[in-house]
């Protein structure tokens, strides 16, 4: 079962943020629309609108923006992976070939800026400030994020906690972004947007801990992408982070290594290391518990089937294999 389908009420909604995405990718330039339509029909699975949608229902809200303002949310997380992708050379992203490996660089990063842009057009239109101000600052610390994150490239010193500032910027961000707007746009308590923010923030984290384990665990077909694609771009992530810490000189020195020079010659070698090292199972927990963060956040809002659809949804979260 797909995410937005474990709620009847939010599967008519989802389809029609669908719809709007689709009637919104129009411009009089063709390969503007070519490329956005190609990457927003490649196969996600729109975590971060269904937010939205779940975040606005569970306070309530009985207008139509949450669609448009969803659309929003989705239309920056794209934009954000043309440029990613551009950033970190990728190939294959959802089992697809990026944007950029079919079309250039140049084309990519442009219209990724034209879906920022668009986005910036449906938020004016929604006609609220607080939430231009929320997703205007989220799309800074995307950067931000973003930036940490090439700083950090090649680099076996990476702590854990800079890593966390990383995934927390990149990721995170955008997922509380979009249960905070959600909240806004309904007019809910102060009480509720934060539980519905931080709701956001700790599911975030726990996504892209688990995206990061995926990468010593997958096969391409399951993930989207390469396997070992975090490695081939020397990012120091959680496990490796960990396995550094509790593995023996040799490994150490030998991820260190693979970590400084880039590129997939000892993925085999590391993806043992671990595993024998705890680290997968390290990395696990601390997603686990994140998840558990963000449910207990909803213990703030009152009950709804919207709520428990977010329960599930973070424990889904978790437990996914792509």
């Amino acid at each position: 079962m797909l995410p937005h389908q474990l709620n009847p009420v939010i599967e008519p909604q989802f389809e029609a943020v669908n719809e709007y995405i689709i009637n919104h990718l129009h411009s009089g330039v063709p390969l503007v629309e070519k490329i956005g339509h190609y990457i927003v029909e490649s196969g996600g699975k729109r975590i971060r609108p269904l937010l939205v949608l779940l975040a606005a229902n569970a306070v309530n809200y009985k207008g139509k923006q949450h669609v448009s303002l969803a659309a929003v949310i989705e239309f920056i997380h794209t934009a954000t992976l043309l440029h990613d992708d551009v950033v970190d050379n990728s190939e294959l992203r959802r089992g697809n070939d990026t944007a950029n490996a079919k079309w250039g660089n140049a084309p990519s990063v442009l219209v990724g800026d034209f879906l920022y842009s668009r986005s910036f057009q449906i938020m004016v239109e929604i006609g609220k400030m607080d939430i231009m101000a929320v997703i205007s600052n989220a799309t800074t610390i995307i950067a931000e994020g973003e930036v940490m994150q090439l700083l950090n490239a090649r680099n076996p010193d990476t702590t854990e906690a800079s890593y966390m500032q990383v995934i927390l910027g990149k990721t995170a961000m955008l997922f509380e972004a979009a249960t905070e707007v959600g909240a806004i746009l309904a007019d809910a308590s102060k009480a509720e947007q934060e539980a519905l923010r931080l709701y956001g923030r700790h599911i975030g984290i726990a996504f892209q801990i688990i995206d990061d384990v995926m990468d010593y665990l997958s096969s391409a077909e399951e993930m989207g992408k390469n396997v070992g694609d975090d490695l081939a771009e020397g990012k120091a992530t959680l496990p490796l982070i960990h396995a550094m810490q509790h593995g023996s000189e040799e490994q150490r020195t030998l991820i260190r290594q693979a970590i400084r020079k880039g590129g997939l010659d000892d993925l085999q070698p590391i993806m043992d290391i671990v595993q024998s090292t705890g680290s997968i199972e390290y990395a696990r927990s601390i997603a686990y518990a994140e998840a558990d963060k963000a449910i207990e956040a909803l213990d703030a809002l009152p009950e709804s089937s919207f709520k428990q659809t977010m329960i599930q949804l973070a424990d889904l979260a978790v437990k996914r294999s792509s």
